[in-house]
């Protein structure tokens, strides 16, 4: 049931700013097009947000009455440590990344994979955005260390993302299309969906993998494809269902836009970047939308 007291808790934490799974998520600061440097989306909040202090993990209320490390928020919670290292050169935030990315290696399994959702769906707890991000960390650490077990980490998180869904990884490959799923049981959503071409670029920085660089190039061509199916005209979608985006997650999609824009300078890109920006800025547009998102959260 969509109503509880765990997602009441939630929504209210998210409208007054104090959500750590809503924190603003602009462009990053510090990426390069052509090396490992800071990560693209800015996930700096995620370290303030927990307010972890030493080199602690950060734990997070998935809704099952305990606080859990989940890998998802471990990585994000690295790869925004890692840029707060670039910005200030402080050591702790390059230890706390390296502290992320050791607990990613010790929590991987063998085949490659990070059971992110088994908390609510034992059969299919794997996400592309998870394995996506994962690698991203892990680069980051190889990059500062030079120690191979992070890089092997990484390319293990890759090859799992690309197996098909049907064999168990997180990808569906459909005549010259390849789609990655953030929840392979559910439809398609487009955040995390470039989040997890973020990692498999990533990779393709560091590495000379022509199959990975194949892949990755084809789910870049399926995105641009597919990217017009997420606009309704007045805001954009979530996934490919029939959900609308939160002012939250349309606020992420413009950023996303904004820097595929700057990676690929695909111009596909910038005219959703300005054509979504548009939208929030319209009063009866966003009116529309949180009447639209209202209606859904009752109803799902």
């Amino acid at each position: 049931m969509a109503i509880s007291f765990f997602n009441i808790k939630k929504w209210f934490k998210m409208l007054t700013g104090n959500s750590v799974y809503h924190v603003k998520q602009d462009e990053g600061k510090y990426y390069r097009k052509d090396q490992i440097n800071g990560y693209y989306n800015n996930l700096t909040e995620k370290v303030s947000k927990f307010g972890e202090e030493g080199l602690s993990l950060p734990k997070v209320d998935v809704g099952t009455g305990e606080e859990i490390y989940l890998p998802t928020a471990v990585f994000q919670y690295g790869l925004g440590a890692y840029d707060l290292f670039l910005e200030s050169k402080d050591e702790i935030m390059r230890e706390r990344m390296i502290v992320c990315s050791n607990w990613a290696l010790d929590n991987q399994e063998s085949n490659g994979g990070w059971r992110v959702f088994e908390y609510e769906n034992k059969e299919q707890p794997y996400s592309s955005m998870t394995q996506g991000e994962g690698a991203s960390l892990l680069l980051r650490a190889y990059k500062e260390t030079g120690d191979e077990k992070y890089f092997t980490g990484a390319k293990k998180a890759v090859y799992f993302m690309i197996i098909p869904i049907e064999e168990g990884g997180t990808a569906k490959y459909l005549d010259d299309d390849i789609y990655l799923y953030e929840y392979t049981y559910a439809p398609l959503i487009l955040n995390g969906w470039i989040f997890s071409y973020w990692g498999l670029r990533d990779y393709c920085i560091v590495s000379s993998d022509q199959e990975i660089l194949n892949i990755c190039n084809k789910t870049l061509e399926t995105i641009i494809r597919k990217l017009p199916e997420f606009d309704l005209g007045y805001w954009s979608k979530y996934d490919d269902g029939k959900i609308i985006c939160s002012p939250f997650y349309h606020n992420l999609h413009i950023a996303q836009m904004k820097v595929m824009f700057d990676l690929t300078r695909i111009e596909i890109f910038n005219h959703y970047a300005v054509l979504w920006e548009g939208y929030k800025h319209n009063g009866w547009n966003r009116i529309k939308s949180l009447v639209v998102k209202c209606f859904q959260k009752i109803f799902e």
